[in-house]
């Protein structure tokens, strides 16, 4: 396999990391040639990007003979044999370091225009770059990073030589590679077009992220409080973010899809958009950690359709019992399985749900319960998804209420594609208002 560019290795890894989404991680791409692979990631996780600097040591009359690596936080690999091999004495050894250190001061500099460290602590972090052969920088990296506590660190390249994986098991708690080889011979042999990367273009990348993340925060910044709740369903406990906007014309209940949770940044930016058309919603966690840890290493749960939609009328008949919610018509808006859970509780509490909306959803796994789903259903499919497009079709077919299946042109399952989730999000509020507020009849004018 070769990778077309780094844009297009970017994507390809983007696939194998979507597992991560739900953490909100943040991303860090190795400058330069990392940052355009890291890019691709961070836009399809709807994420954080930044860069961590680091230099590589490489022999005085030999540069590409790497003896070592040095990265911003103060962490210095370095092989000594290969210095001896070179002939260097420890005075030479420490004045390479030290201006291979000034260089990551000042592309520290350079690349974040005076921005602090983003916060490492506590979150994913998912460390890129275009490919791994010997490791030396990448070691210098994850040294510095795993230094500032993350909860879980992740390295993350398109193509790596084979014989690196013990020693980097140990640095990591996860390796995520597009293809290992035993022949690595140089990166730039995997990929067609492997043009060096500029400061300007990482700059470039950088200012891009920088500025898709301001506007996701702008559209995700409403005025409508929002709270934690927990919300007891038979023996356990699940956790919600509930906000409801004053004079509500209904509450949207989202039931999340495969391996995801409440922090989608999908589900979120829907939300965001439904509560600036005055209605509320309810973001919640369809398992419990423990049954999360389980369904992680098993993938059970996540198609447990019986079970998901058991738990999300539990969690409906709960929160319809809150206070600022009684009243308020309810909806649901499903993506992936958790459509399919959406459209089997609606079956069975049909005088609970007032309308439906279902994002990329798997409406074939609800089978025998489309025919007695009596709640308005607006399903909503990307055009290049062209497997799930086909079983929203005839899941179309199965259905007996008001129905109508949107094609959201240029759009793949993730809806990741410029766009398409404004689409996505303008479609199901529009299908929301419509059902949750009653219409008015027009009164012919006296004499008319």
């Amino acid at each position: 396999m070769r990778f077309r560019d780094r844009e297009d290795a970017g994507r390809q890894l983007a696939r194998l990391l979507t597992k991560f989404e739900s953490d909100n991680p943040l991303v860090l791409g190795l400058p330069r040639g990392g940052v355009p692979v890291a890019a691709e990631v961070a836009h399809a996780l709807g994420c954080e990007l930044d860069v961590w600097v680091v230099r590589k040591i490489g022999a005085p009359e030999q540069a590409e003979f790497a003896l070592g690596a040095v990265a911003e936080g103060g962490v210095v690999t370095l092989d000594e044999n290969s210095a001896r091999w070179a002939g260097l004495t420890t005075p030479e050894i420490r004045a390479l370091t030290q201006r291979k250190f000034a260089e990551v001061d000042e592309r520290v500099r350079k690349f974040r225009d005076g921005r602090p460290l983003p916060k490492i602590e506590g979150r994913t972090v998912i460390v890129v770059d275009d490919g791994i052969a010997t490791g030396r920088t990448m070691q210098a990296a994850l040294g510095a990073i795993r230094q500032r506590r993350p909860q879980r660190l992740v390295l993350a390249v398109p193509i790596a030589d084979v014989r690196i994986k013990p020693e980097f098991a140990e640095l990591v708690d996860e390796i995520v590679v597009v293809q290992w080889t035993d022949h690595l011979m140089a990166i730039g042999h995997w990929y067609e077009d492997f043009e060096q990367t500029s400061d300007d273009e990482v700059i470039s990348l950088l200012e891009r992220s920088r500025a898709r993340q301001a506007g996701e925060v702008r559209a995700g910044a409403d005025p409508n409080p929002s709270r934690e709740i927990d919300i007891d369903v038979e023996d356990v406990t699940l956790t919600g973010t509930l906000s409801i906007p004053p004079g509500a014309a209904g509450l949207v209940i989202f039931a999340h899809g495969s391996g995801s949770s409440r922090f989608s940044p999908r589900n979120r930016f829907v939300a965001t958009r439904l509560r600036s058309q005055g209605m509320g919603t309810l973001l919640f966690d369809l398992l419990t950690p423990l049954e999360e840890l389980e369904d992680a290493q098993t993938a059970e749960l996540r198609f447990d359709i019986g079970f998901l939609a058991t738990r999300l009328g539990q969690v409906t008949l709960a929160i319809a019992a809150e206070p600022d919610v009684r009243g308020l018509k309810l909806g649901y808006f499903g993506a992936s399985t958790g459509a399919a859970a959406a459209l089997v509780a609606a079956a069975q509490q049909p005088e609970l749900i007032t309308a439906i909306v279902s994002r990329g959803g798997r409406p074939d796994l609800a089978e025998g319960a489309l025919p007695q789903v009596r709640a308005p259903t607006l399903l909503l499919v990307g055009e290049r998804d062209l497997e799930v497009l086909e079983l929203n079709l005839k899941a179309l077919e199965d259905l007996r209420c008001e129905k109508e299946l949107a094609v959201i042109s240029g759009a793949t399952h993730l809806f990741e594609e410029s766009g398409t989730l404004e689409q996505v999000a303008e479609r199901a509020a529009d299908w929301f208002e419509r059902h949750f507020v009653p219409r008015l009849y027009e009164v012919p004018a006296p004499g008319a």
